[in-house]
Order: C-alpha cells, then sequence, then structure tokens
C-alpha cells in the first residue's frame, strides 16, 4: 500500500460517465480517491451516500471525488441513477488499480475466505502526492473526517 508522503500511483480507467480518467491529468486537484467492495450494498450506499451529502463542501474546496471498485460501469450507472450519486465511479474490472493500491485482501465473511476489496480512501494533493490515507474506514461519518483534513 502506498504510504502518506509517496506519489499516487498512477493509472487511467473507464469511468461511469463514458470517459476515461487518467489520475495524473488530474494534477492541479485535490483528489479523493476511494475504494469501496460493491455497487448497491448496504455499506457502500451509506459510505457513497455520505459523499453525496457532503458533495457541495467538497465542491467547494475544489475536490473531485472519485469512488473505485471492481464492479462493470453497467452497474456502476444503476447504482449512480438509483443514488443521485453526483460524482464519477470507476470500474477496475482487473483489479489492477486496487492491487497497485494495497486494497485487493484477502477477506473473511461467516468462514468463507475471499480476495475483495478493502475499504480504503486516499487523499490526495494537488501534486499527486498521497496526504491521507484511511485504512479500514468505518463508512458513518467518514466523509465529514475528510473535509476536516482539507
Amino acid at each position: 500500500m502506498p504510504e502518506e508522503g509517496s506519489p499516487a500511483p498512477d493509472f487511467t480507467l473507464p469511468a461511469s460517465n463514458g470517459e476515461t480518467v487518467t489520475l495524473s491529468l488530474l494534477k492541479g486537484r485535490k483528489v479523493v480517491l476511494y475504494f469501496y467492495p460493491k455497487d448497491s450494498t448496504p455499506g457502500c450506499t451509506r459510505e457513497a451516500c455520505d459523499f453525496k451529502d457532503n458533495f457541495d463542501s467538497f465542491n467547494k474546496k475544489n475536490v473531485l471525488i472519485l469512488g473505485v471498485s471492481k464492479d462493470s460501469l453497467e452497474s456502476h450507472n444503476k447504482f449512480i441513477n438509483k443514488n443521485e450519486l453526483p460524482f464519477l465511479l470507476l470500474s477496475d474490472t482487473e483489479v489492477d488499480v486496487a492491487k497497485a493500491y494495497g486494497v485487493w485482501k484477502e477477506k473473511v465473511n461467516y468462514g468463507k475466505r475471499y480476495m475483495g476489496i478493502e475499504r480504503t480512501t486516499f487523499l490526495i494533493d494537488p501534486d499527486g502526492i498521497i496526504t491521507k490515507v484511511f485504512k479500514k474506514v468505518k463508512v458513518d461519518g467518514h466523509a465529514g473526517k475528510i473535509l476536516e483534513l482539507l
């Protein structure tokens, strides 16, 4: 996992708006890059809606919010439409970006082991440097904690 103070690993991923997003082309803006396990699940919906509810505050601070999961663009668009999300979701179907950020982990649920995304958020400064890593994020109030740092 990249550490605070290190350059954010660059990537290009397809986005929910039909375009692609390349992190290195976003220099000059702060970015909240949040990795989440799955569209339309209870925790992920609460987290996304928390970002939605605080979207204007992030926007006023010129902060771009990007959500990343391994779900398809079709799944992302259903999730966006159902919850009226005002930010882009990126599709990492091959989990290359999740691996580069160290969030593709072995998980255990009811004794079953499987690989999945560990809920993690990276705050990236306008120069592409990671200024804060939030590991094993607890969704309730998470967006507010990020705003306090900005």
